[in-house]
């Protein structure tokens, strides 16, 4: 069993932060959703979520009363977690007070916290080797979030996992457990309601009212990734839900997506096998004989793709899986595809048809937001795969970075950029920016609120046309020329030599470079 403080160190500070917890609090026994205008019903150790306490006096008021039943802790989200009454009440109840960060879904909460107790760890090794199941323990959680019977569904109606409370129940909703999908003609009203139009469009939850033959309201969300709709979840209510609790049951869509992808990627044997070998290939080892047989790969000149998230994508993961299937879904001959660490890869023959021509036209105008960093080494024979695989990361880094603003970056078109990425790199290393009068000019720069340093990067990068140079930093010609004449008096230097004037553009090159690193 484990107390407050140890629940909330395996669950982790990504997640939780405890404000106040007493010398001895009792072990964790269970999860209970409590409603804002209800008296909840707890017993000893049970962890209470404020799922929709939203002020100061219902907080300060659920944490006096599961302070009197026996609560371990109650859990809240700013700003009313560190609200001084709310901290107060909590201590004179005796109770644990823990904070949820702002951006957790309360489902992931219930699922992550309900494993922690049952010891059934969650990281990512477990995550990939997860079965269906999980999706029907994540059904319970989604279910005590929302405080109705919930089914999840793909793209087809299909049902794939759900809550194991079902006390809220309808003919339809009877048949839908009962058949795994949604019946033609329970589909034909939602249809004629317009449901299915909104959940393509969508990301918010739906309120369906009830219907005249019986059929009980309808919370619907969409479950969708990286642009993708690739499913829906769906509570029977009894009638329309607060705002908060909707907001609440949305909230819940990535995890259930994310939950989804994985399940799918586990669940498909060959897709399995498929990325190892891939995996064999770009690694260049002595396997890729025996991977490039069982893959099939013809014998002709291949490129690999490089694909990464922004850390902007919210789940990344997910985005990642989202776009391993569209791509495989047939550009073509079915590409190879693998995740290795954070990065998709994907091989594809050097050809305009069925290859990475055609996949590039995809790529570019498949609408994914966020938009991801894509990259393509050079063609080259299967052999030598490992060295295309690490033109595409080069490349990658320069998208990371903001040097390149492309939708699909292609090694050879930008070999130049990565002469400089990599001079700067090593004359960082060398410390070459520390020789030479450039230390003097970027100091004046600093205290003096001049631009200097940039006056000489125009001037050389624009030799003999200060009018070109001068447009550059968006000054008159007759400025351009004061400050080169003011510099040239505030250090020593001979402009007139071309080795000094090669020595200063590396300089300046390897630091705008470097800051961009």
């Amino acid at each position: 069993m484990l107390d407050v403080r140890a629940l909330v160190q395996r669950v982790g500070p990504t997640l939780l932060r405890a404000v106040a917890v007493p010398e001895s609090t009792p072990c964790v026994g269970d999860v209970v959703i409590a409603e804002p205008d209800q008296h909840p019903t707890v017993v000893d150790g049970d962890l209470v979520l404020g799922v929709a306490v939203a002020d100061r006096e219902q907080a300060a008021a659920l944490v006096r009363i599961c302070g009197d039943q026996g609560a371990a802790a109650v859990l809240l989200k700013p700003p009313v977690s560190d609200d001084e009454q709310v901290v107060s009440a909590a201590a004179e109840a005796g109770v644990a007070l823990v904070e949820v960060r702002p951006e957790t879904a309360w489902a992931q909460l219930v699922w992550l916290i309900r494993a922690a107790l049952a010891r059934t760890g969650l990281d990512e090794a477990d995550a990939r080797s997860s079965g269906v199941g999980d999706l029907f323990r994540l059904a319970d959680a989604v279910a005590d979030v929302v405080d109705a019977p919930v089914t999840i569904e793909d793209a087809h109606s299909q049902v794939l996992a759900y809550s194991a409370r079902q006390d809220l129940t309808d003919p339809a909703r009877v048949s839908t457990i009962m058949g795994r999908r949604q019946p033609d003609d329970v589909l034909a009203k939602f249809r004629a309601r317009g449901t299915f139009r909104k959940l393509s469009k969508g990301s918010s939850a739906i309120f369906v009212p009830a219907q005249q033959d019986g059929t009980l309201p309808r919370l619907v969300v969409p479950i969708r990734m990286g642009g993708e709709l690739l499913g829906s979840m769906w509570a029977v209510v009894p009638d329309e839900v607060s705002e908060e609790r909707a907001t609440a049951f949305a909230d819940t869509a990535p995890l259930v997506a994310l939950q989804l992808l994985r399940w799918r990627a586990v669940a498909d044997a060959e897709r399995r096998h498929s990325a190892e070998q891939v995996r064999l290939l770009l690694e260049g080892g002595d396997g890729w004989r025996v991977a490039a047989h069982e893959l099939a790969v013809p014998n002709e000149q291949h490129r690999v793709i490089a694909i990464e998230m922004p850390a902007s994508a919210g789940p990344a993961e997910g985005h990642r899986l989202a776009l391993w299937e569209w791509i495989t879904r047939g550009i073509g001959r079915r590409p190879l595809v693998t995740e290795i660490g954070a990065m998709l890869y994907a091989v594809v023959p050097d050809r305009a048809r069925g290859g990475w021509l055609e996949l590039r036209t995809a790529l570019a105008s498949h609408d994914m937001s966020p938009r991801p960093l894509i990259a393509v080494g050079t063609a080259v024979a299967v052999a030598e795969l490992h060295q295309s695989r690490s033109q595409a990361e080069e490349l990658v880094s320069l998208l990371r970075t903001g040097h390149l603003q492309e939708r699909v970056a292609v090694y050879e078109d930008y070999w130049h950029l990565l002469v400089l990425s990599r001079m700067a790199g090593a004359a960082t290393d060398a410390g070459i920016g520390s020789l030479g009068p450039l230390a003097t000019l970027r100091e004046h720069d600093r205290t003096q609120s001049t631009e200097y340093l940039a006056t000489l990067r125009a001037w050389l990068r624009h030799p003999g046309d200060p009018r070109q140079a001068s447009h550059e930093l968006r000054v008159h010609p007759n400025t351009f020329r004061y400050r080169m004449k003011r510099l040239t008096q505030l250090v020593d230097i001979d402009l007139d030599d071309p080795d000094v004037r090669s020595a200063l553009h590396v300089q300046l090159l390897a630091e705008r470079w470097a800051q961009h690193g």
